[in-house]
């Protein structure tokens, strides 16, 4: 009989529906999978709607009282989808009630709220992790065989970049992510998080790819626009954000996120130059990962050198992966259900996730410290307490 995880959904915004729709493609997507991921409870702020929501989301049930969710011994995952202030409350909560958690990125609103979180989850026993959904595609687990190998040498530069233009229209109203006494932080938080993530995943991880110092400046393109009130509002929170960076291996580079990039959709890419080889990823053709090998043969006419399209498309290292088929091509969805299969197969066998609340809070770490380069004008090291 296969093992049933309970869980529990704390906000049904969009990522709520992305996760929602993650959960249950799960037993579409994988075969012969030994739990099954129940969307038990939907939590709430009000009555008013939630039953409608839940419905539509797909959960057996809803709450307005998140404690006494956690009080509920039925319940096994705590999946936390509110805005970044309240994750800080909610996960700690979660945590001591013996529950799982899944986080949205990032874990918290400053390094000492997501440092708390974490040593929390070092004196639990329960699955803790974090959701950087973008670890979870082919291209990306490649990219990173290929640092592990030793396929790039040492890292000499890179770029990760993460664009929107979803907020380059001076007429639209600010939504909740642009404002700071809502989200905490401004575009750094929602996609820089991912961009720093990313390029550390890569690199090998919070230890070989540490960043050890970075230089911030912030950007506000639009001062004023139109409240939830139609008057006038003031943005408290950078639309863009530009940092430079040195690993702790001397490589240097640049991260940057921005949701004032007119013309960009989902635009995410992660270059690395090595001394042996580079490569190139791109959100938008997620399909294939770009290599350049520089001790592949030179010739008159090029030889064998050159970046090579890999073409890694649906292709996941294990046989349960059915759908899509592995030669389909690859989406952003399917990053999340990945990600979700991941977490929700560590909570089944008893373990630790990837990525986890360590994870999360060093993002933060690094996010903080290009915030107080940015005041200060100075470059910050990372300060990990």
């Amino acid at each position: 009989m296969k093992k049933v995880i309970n869980i529990a959904m704390i906000g049904s915004g969009s990522m709520g529906r992305t996760h929602s729709a993650a959960l249950s493609s799960l037993r579409y997507c994988y075969k012969d999978l030994p739990f099954e991921a129940r969307l038990h409870t939907l939590v709430t702020r009000s009555e008013d709607g939630a039953a409608e929501k839940a419905q539509a989301l797909g959960f057996e049930h809803y709450s307005t009282d998140l404690d006494c969710v956690l009080g509920d011994p039925n319940i096994d995952v705590i999946d936390v989808c509110t805005p970044n202030i309240c994750h800080h409350s909610e996960v700690i909560k979660a945590v001591r009630a013996g529950k799982s958690v899944l986080c949205e990125k990032p874990l918290g609103i400053s390094s000492a709220e997501a440092s708390e979180m974490a040593l929390e989850a070092r004196k639990g026993s329960a699955t803790y992790g974090v959701v950087f959904n973008n670890r979870h595609l082919p291209a990306i687990l490649r990219a990173r065989e290929l640092v592990d190998e030793g396929r790039l040498g040492d890292i000499v530069s890179f770029r990760s970049a993460y664009l929107h233009s979803s907020s380059a229209d001076p007429k639209k109203p600010r939504g909740w992510k642009q404002d700071r006494d809502i989200c905490g932080g401004g575009v750094l938080f929602d996609l820089g998080s991912h961009a720093i993530d990313l390029l550390t995943y890569v690199l090998g991880g919070r230890d070989k790819g540490r960043i050890d110092a970075v230089r911030g400046l912030s950007q506000i393109v639009y001062p004023t626009r139109a409240g939830e009130d139609g008057k006038d509002w003031q943005t408290n929170a950078d639309e863009a954000f530009y940092i430079t960076a040195r690993l702790a291996g001397g490589g240097c580079g640049t991260i940057e996120a921005s949701k004032v990039s007119v013309g960009a959709n989902d635009d995410f890419t992660l270059d690395i130059y090595g001394t042996k080889g580079a490569i190139k990823f791109n959100l938008m053709n997620p399909n294939y990962l770009r290599f350049y090998d520089a001790e592949g043969k030179s010739a008159p006419h090029g030889g064998e050198r050159g970046f090579t399209a890999i073409e890694c498309v649906g292709r996941y290292d294990m046989p349960s992966a059915v759908f899509p088929g592995m030669r389909a091509p690859i989406g952003w969805m399917r990053g999340h259900v990945h990600g979700m299969y991941s977490f929700i197969s560590a909570v089944s066998e008893n373990r630790k996730a990837s990525p986890d609340f360590d994870d999360g809070a060093y993002v933060n770490y690094v996010m903080e410290a290009a915030y107080k380069s940015d005041k200060s004008g100075r470059e910050e090291k990372i300060t990990i307490s």
